[in-house]
């Protein structure tokens, strides 16, 4: 697909958030560095992953950013001003994400779902994503994170409910097992495998992983450098 097409298909991105105030955030995260240090590694991830939308959207104009928020009463927060908000729905963290990007993928013909909790996502990656989608050959995008996890789904096409119910979210094989799920309806291209922050172990990984990454935006080096003040 020419470069100038490539910019302006449209394509949902979603990222997956919990509402400042209102759900105990990352508290595997709070056991190792406190709730308020946590809280602000939250606040801080926030800003950074909307930096990152933010300029993949000034290259991309077909990019339709939105959060997706866990808690209906969250909707209206301030928080979410940014970018239009939706709420993810009811169930586990499989059914949520399905009823999101399906939604998505329906109104807008593709649809890429992201947490917000990572510090060297780069714009880059977003248009990666978009570019693996317009290809014929690769309906589904994926984002492996250095845990097992993963921090990105993308695809053009529909995925069976039972695809992401039947993963093991939150475990070391969480990518393996949707890995297998989703290359049962359609080949699956993939990124570069990134760190995300679950635990205070991932603050000194995710600063190693960055230490000489260039191209990083202004809220993310404030992130890192924060958490250079926490383990320093």
């Amino acid at each position: 697909m020419a470069p100038d097409a490539l910019s302006r298909r449209r394509t949902a991105l979603a990222i997956f958030a919990r509402t400042p105030g209102l759900s105990p955030a990352k508290t595997r995260l709070a056991a190792g560095i406190g709730a308020e240090a946590a809280a602000e590694f939250g606040r801080l991830a926030l800003d950074a992953v909307e930096a990152v939308v933010r300029a993949a959207c000034m290259e991309l104009p077909g990019l339709v950013p939105v959060w997706a928020v866990t808690e209906r009463e969250g909707l209206g927060h301030p928080r979410w001003r940014g970018f239009p908000a939706l709420w993810q729905g009811d169930g586990g963290l499989g059914t949520r994400m399905a009823t999101t990007y399906e939604a998505l993928r329906a109104e807008h013909g593709a649809a890429i779902l992201v947490g917000s909790d990572l510090p060297l996502l780069a714009p880059a990656h977003l248009a990666l994503a978009v570019r693996h989608l317009a290809e014929p050959a690769t309906p589904y995008v994926l984002g492996p994170a250095l845990d097992g996890g993963f921090y990105l789904f993308g695809g053009r096409a529909a995925l069976p409910r039972e695809a992401w119910e039947g993963v093991p979210y939150g475990t070391e094989g969480t990518v393996a097992a949707f890995r297998a799920a989703v290359g049962e309806h359609g080949p699956l291209a993939e990124l570069e495998a990134l760190p995300d922050v679950d635990v205070a172990e991932d603050l000194p990984r995710l600063l190693a992983a960055a230490a000489g990454r260039p191209g990083l935006l202004p809220a993310q080096a404030a992130l890192l450098a924060w958490a250079g003040r926490v383990f320093g």
